[in-house]
């Protein structure tokens, strides 16, 4: 098969697919390109975050004999997949659901203990050539309530590593009522983001889920943690861009409703002009939730492992609409 990645693949994901025969093709398309019908004639394209799959550019590469039968998201989220279009088109859409997993709840777990204990207002200002050790008090972990916005694969590893700090673990998902490891379940949003001073995000964005968490959400949190400790709020999120409203983040942080944030995703990317970035207590990282080396393995198994199945005439696992 001919197969067009667009915005990268593992090197022995690609050495892999050559050996079983198949062409991999590897360049970025512009918007532009890709409605000019620019993969038409290539079988299956690998995609991640930057490659936008829309309505038009699927109909336009699938029109007039267009080859295109399957598209694979090396990732998680499909939010830049129309669906509907690809099922119009007999297009498979398949992701990598779990490869990614580890990597994102670590890199979660990292930003919230570093906000917390102002590691990057820390480096920023020594490297500034100050020693503002008076000024970067912050605030401990045990002891607060951590609320998950998505209770999913990615949700429950960060609640086994936050419970193991010391933190209670409450949630909301419309699609899981209870598990078995004491998570506290609430029926609305609402209500997860009053009693909690840590929040974490964990859910598609779609239309339901689009600006979810605004200022009014925000201003909800305690701003006091469950042990009476005056900790300030704080969010962090690797999910997805545009679940929060960032003009609403902005002027949370400015007034002190929250203390720090969070975002490895952002609503437009990239995100270098954010005006997020002039904020001390607001910290970023570009995107790079499942940019380990282990991760990057781990989905370009999964992608050789998609492309094996269908050549084989099998509808994959993880097959989105079939």
């Amino acid at each position: 098969m001919e197969i067009a990645v667009t915005d990268g693949i593992d090197v022995n994901a690609k050495k892999d697919l050559q050996e079983l025969g198949h062409s991999v093709s590897e360049k970025h398309y512009s918007n532009e390109d890709l409605i000019d019908g620019c993969i038409s004639e290539f079988d299956i394209v690998v995609i991640r975050s930057a490659t936008k799959m829309t309505a038009d550019v699927i109909k336009a590469n699938t029109a007039n004999k267009g080859k295109l039968s399957m598209i694979i998201r090396a990732g998680v989220g499909v939010d830049n997949i129309d669906l509907s279009s690809a099922t119009e088109n007999s297009v498979l859409v398949c992701n990598t659901p779990s490869a990614s997993t580890n990597a994102v709840v670590e890199l979660t777990i990292g930003h919230l203990i570093s906000s917390c204990r102002k590691i990057s207002t820390g480096d920023k200002k020594m490297r500034e050539g100050l020693w503002a050790k008076k000024e970067l008090r912050g605030s401990e972990l045990r002891g607060k309530n951590l609320g998950l916005l998505g209770y999913g694969r990615i949700a429950r590893g960060v609640a086994d590593i936050a419970r193991s700090i010391g933190m209670k673990i409450h949630a909301y998902d419309p699609y899981v009522k209870s598990d078995q490891n004491g998570c506290v379940f609430h029926d609305s949003v609402e209500s997860l983001f009053s009693s909690c001073t840590h929040i974490s995000i964990h859910c598609f964005l779609s239309e339901e889920t689009r600006h979810l968490v605004d200022y009014d959400m925000i201003s909800l949190m305690p701003k006091i943690g469950d042990d009476g400790i005056q900790c300030g709020n704080h969010i962090v999120n690797c999910a997805r861009g545009g679940i929060i409203n960032e003009d609403g983040l902005y002027q949370a942080l400015s007034s002190g409703e929250l203390i720090t944030a969070s975002l490895d995703v952002f609503e437009i990317e990239p995100a270098i002009k954010s005006k997020l970035l002039q904020l001390d207590g607001f910290q970023a990282t570009p995107h790079i939730g499942a940019s380990t080396v282990e991760a990057q393995s781990r989905i370009g198994n999964e992608i050789v492992s998609i492309i094996r199945s269908h050549s084989n005439g099998d509808i994959p696992g993880s097959c989105l609409n079939k």
